[in-house]
């Protein structure tokens, strides 16, 4: 697989259906097949600064900022972000690309997305590559009560930025909340902050980390999930991420016609932390490897 060191291009698109300019970092030559690319919760379009360094010499990677993320423009105030407008986002993205079918890529959030979006429109999808993630996270109804309260009374959408003295601090203060290798998650860091007050704060819309006021009920994803038509391939971490536990993506994995799964050690953002090993396992043709 060739690599090359730097995005080919920062494209900027827009999305005129939902009054939206998305940002996107391109890697590859523009004659091969598309391959778009959707990161995780908080994170951008740098998030596959790795990876697409060894997918480029097979795909043209166009790596989104998903709306509220990265260099993109956030929702208006009546807005809210939720996983219906991310995928009609997207829709809207490969139109603006000129693209009808393509290979999407998908890491955390980016997975559900990407799991949606190939049960919505099955014709469009060539190959459904996911790293962490299949399908959105569900709720068994425990939740239910609370989470209504608390989203529609607002809360996580007055939380204040905090002002860091440099993309190092932000850097230091993301990993130690989550865990994170420093080495894998920086350039996001770079791209996910501007310039505030003598220092830097995050780009992100503050809102993304509100409540979400209702999941979708596992039955659901998995009715969702029997939808999708394109060849699957599943990346999984282990040890497995609190989170996403195998026991449950594996019983989402037997609703869809054909997928495989594979296990590489390392964190949740293993596309980073592995890149070769990773792209590897995604460019492989079906059935190369079987299931772990």
């Amino acid at each position: 697989m060739t690599a090359t060191a730097e995005p080919v291009a920062e494209l900027r698109l827009h999305l005129p259906g939902l009054g939206l300019d998305l940002a996107a970092l391109a890697w590859g030559d523009a004659g091969l097949p598309a391959l778009i690319a959707l990161h995780g919760w908080l994170d951008n379009a740098a998030s596959f600064a790795s990876i697409a360094t060894h997918l480029s010499g097979a795909r043209r990677v166009i790596a989104l900022d998903l709306p509220g993320h990265g260099l993109s423009d956030h929702l208006p105030a009546a807005a809210r972000y939720d996983l219906p407008l991310y995928v009609q986002a997207l829709h809207a993205a490969a139109a603006a690309l000129r693209l009808d079918r393509f290979d999407l890529l998908g890491h955390s959030l980016g997975g559900a997305i990407a799991s949606l979006y190939a049960a919505a429109f099955p014709q469009r999808v060539a190959r459904l590559l996911l790293i962490e993630a299949l399908g959105p996270m569900a709720d068994d109804g425990g939740d239910t009560l609370a989470r209504w309260r608390a989203a529609l009374a607002g809360a996580g959408n007055d939380r204040p930025g905090r002002v860091f003295a440099g993309v190092e601090d932000a850097l230091a203060a993301r990993c130690r909340i989550t865990g994170q290798n420093p080495a894998a998650i920086r350039p996001i860091v770079a791209r996910g902050v501007r310039a505030h007050a003598g220092g830097v704060i995050w780009r992100s819309d503050a809102r993304l980390t509100a409540t979400t006021p209702v999941r979708m009920a596992e039955s659901q994803v998995h009715a969702l999930l029997a939808g999708i038509a394109a060849p699957t391939w599943l990346l999984l971490a282990e040890p497995e991420s609190p989170f996403l536990p195998h026991a449950l993506l594996r019983a989402r994995a037997a609703c869809v016609p054909r997928i495989d799964i594979a296990l590489l050690h390392g964190g949740h953002h293993l596309h980073a932390e592995q890149p070769e090993s990773c792209a590897r396992l995604l460019l492989r043709t079906p059935g190369a490897a079987s299931a772990a």
